[in-house]
């Protein structure tokens, strides 16, 4: 029988299909099961429309049957099978799908969910096989039909004998080459694997005879091979059923297995809507951060399914950055996708999604924090870093999301506190939410700058992580509270008299400052006595934006040494006896000695604030110089 050519543009189409479209190779075994499932939807639907009797959905099944000697894979389904004329128009016209047809001819009824759109999928096939045969039969028909095509001259249809109603699909494996092995796709485990990946909720078994080994009978430690029939496939995704019908155990389980992780998740979040974005979504709150996570080449994103077919492994769209720690998967019918289904088209529905898990799962993380705070104090050691950095990349957009999901420690008692419950504590004449930055705990316990706080009696918040006071900054207040650093220049506690009694000391002795000034040069912008100190001798304060804790970290960047650097006050304690020792030098004219006083005083406070000494040898040689007088 001689050949039908395809149209010039139709083979220019099948071309870039086989060539273009597809990203991987092994999406082709998806593309033919969601077909072979297709196809038996297609035949229950109008088995039930129709009248057709004595067909039960549990007949239905799709077999896959690789054969090594011959290099074919058979994909086999009992579904509604095509005529002549519909070979015609489905295979013979590329982009013509069948199903999408059935969709719309049948669009009202609530339980279609037919998979394919496009009339695209089969042409995959030839990404792999050098030729496809197609053996159907219609339901309500005798006749059967063969398809074949090589997949570049055309197609041939020729009656055929099959004995079954559906569809068999069987391809020829290309030869292999230096590059590509084919042979990967005739192995029992290779198979199993791309089914439990892409097509593992498809309604229907897939089914297939699988190579197992066992001990001979009545040998110790002889084994022999024997064939099997599996179901590859779930069928049932465990997201569709009740809660009550899966165990905690079951949940953690699946988790384990589906993202790779040896522990069991924190929390489970389980979401789904109707209306116009349907979807249904479980969410996973993993117990601790991947080895990469905080690493450039780590990639966010939950797995996305299209009517429980796996579209996308990470759709990073899904999820803000603040919530890249979460693993999951959403399953949605109305999704927009591109023709190879192996991304999104970015559309409304997409958008809706995103919005709906973003506050899911902000408002599941605040009811672990309300209901399990150690559960949520653990969660907090692997992700609040990222939390933080929500608020703080975002420029505060994200604050009012995630402020009170924040936690920090303080002056008031070992357990890491809320904003919100810091804000509870506050006395009533506190004006601001006081924070100090540093290294440790232990460091900023004894901190200068922190004594008039203290002295108040006002809790001050311990920044102790690159990102807070960047956090805190972003966030620039919490309810009418303003955030202060106990470094800032001017901390507004005082008292009036205290103010004035400081500023007249400052004039004063305005020449021992300056003359302290001039031995720091460019190292300070000011030399000033201090109103906040009570019992240390000094300490280092900022004018301006810039705080020591961001020149630190700017200083971590590449290029650190050129960055922006804070404007540093030296703050001297006027009543502490080493500031009368600096009075009695300077009234004795031993400037050269103030100066060397100067610049140790200078290193200890850079000391006090985890700062990395400019000139340790020049620090040397004075503190030698003073001990040995």
């Amino acid at each position: 029988m001689p050949k039908k050519q395809f149209k010039a543009e139709s083979k220019r189409l099948l071309e870039l299909m086989i060539n273009s479209i597809y990203t991987h190779k092994e999406i082709f075994l998806r593309e033919l099961i969601s077909n072979a499932s297709d196809a038996m939807d297609k035949r229950y639907y109008s088995s039930l429309s129709g009248g057709e009797t004595g067909l039960a959905r549990e007949e239905l099944f799709i077999e896959v049957r690789p054969d090594k000697d011959a290099r074919t894979l058979t994909i086999s389904d009992r579904g509604c099978g095509m005529s002549k004329e519909e070979l015609e128009q489905n295979l013979g016209t590329i982009a013509k799908s069948g199903s999408l047809a059935f969709k719309e001819e049948n669009g009202a009824a609530e339980d279609i969910d037919i998979i394919g759109q496009f009339g695209v999928g089969f042409y995959s096939a030839f990404m792999v096989a050098k030729k496809v045969r197609v053996l159907t039969r219609p339901a309500g028909s005798d006749e059967g039909w063969c398809w074949e095509s090589d997949g570049s001259d055309g197609y041939t249809v020729t009656p055929c004998q099959k004995d079954e109603v559906g569809s068999t699909i069987i391809l020829t494996l290309k030869d292999n080459t230096e590059e590509e092995d084919y042979d990967e796709f005739l192995s029992d485990y290779r198979i199993q694997g791309l089914v439990k990946k892409y097509s593992d909720y498809i309604r229907y078994p897939i089914r297939m005879e699988m190579t197992r080994s066992r001990k001979k009978e009545g040998t110790e430690d002889q084994y022999e091979d024997y064939q099997e029939v599996e179901t590859l496939n779930s069928m049932v995704p465990i997201w569709k059923k009740a809660k009550a019908e899966v165990t905690d155990e079951e949940m953690d389980q699946f988790y384990q297995d589906k993202f790779g992780d040896f522990t069991a998740p924190l929390r489970v979040i389980r979401s789904s809507t109707e209306g116009a974005a349907t979807y249904n979504a479980l969410l996973f709150i993993p117990a601790r951060a991947p080895y990469n996570y905080y690493n450039r080449d780590y990639e966010k994103g939950l797995q996305l399914y299209a009517s429980g077919v796996l579209i996308m492994d990470r759709c990073p769209d899904l999820l803000p950055d603040c919530f890249s720690f979460v693993k999951g998967l959403v399953d949605s019918q109305d999704l927009s996708l591109n023709i190879s289904r192996e991304m999104l088209q970015h559309d409304r529905q997409l958008k809706l999604i995103a919005g709906r898990l973003e506050k899911k799962i902000a408002s599941e993380l605040g009811l672990m924090l309300k209901n399990d705070r150690d559960k949520y104090e653990e969660f907090f050691k692997a992700f609040g870093l990222q939390l933080k950095f929500g608020v703080y990349s975002t420029y505060g957009a994200q604050g009012d999301l995630l402020k009170d999901l924040l936690l920090f420690h303080s002056s008031q008692g070992e357990k890491p506190t809320t904003l919100e419950e810091y804000a509870s504590r506050m006395k009533e004449d506190q004006k601001a939410i006081y924070y100090a930055c540093g290294q440790s705990r232990e460091q900023l316990e004894h901190l200068p700058q922190t004594e008039l706080v203290k002295e108040k009696g006002y809790e001050i918040l311990y920044l102790t992580d690159d990102v807070d006071e960047f956090c805190v900054r972003a966030l620039g207040k919490y309810g009418e509270h303003d955030f202060k650093s106990v470094s800032d220049g001017d901390l507004d506690l005082a008292s009036q008299e205290e103010k004035d009694q400081v500023k007249e000391q400052n004039d004063k002795e305005k020449e021992l400052l300056d003359c302290m000034k001039a031995a720091l040069g460019d190292q300070v912008k000011e030399v000033r006595l201090s109103v906040r100190l009570k019992t240390g001798p000094v300490c280092l304060t900022t004018d301006g934006g810039i705080t020591l804790e961001m020149e630190k970290v700017f200083a971590q960047m590449p290029g650190g040494e050129e960055k922006l650097k804070a404007e540093r006050v030296l703050e001297l304690n006027g009543g502490h006896p080493v500031f009368q020792k600096l009075q009695g030098l300077y009234q004795a004219g031993e400037k050269e000695l103030v100066g060397t006083y100067a610049q140790l005083l200078y290193a200890q406070a850079q000391l006090l604030e985890g700062l990395q000494l400019e000139d340790p040898v020049a620090f040397s040689k004075a503190l030698g110089e003073l001990l040995g007088r």
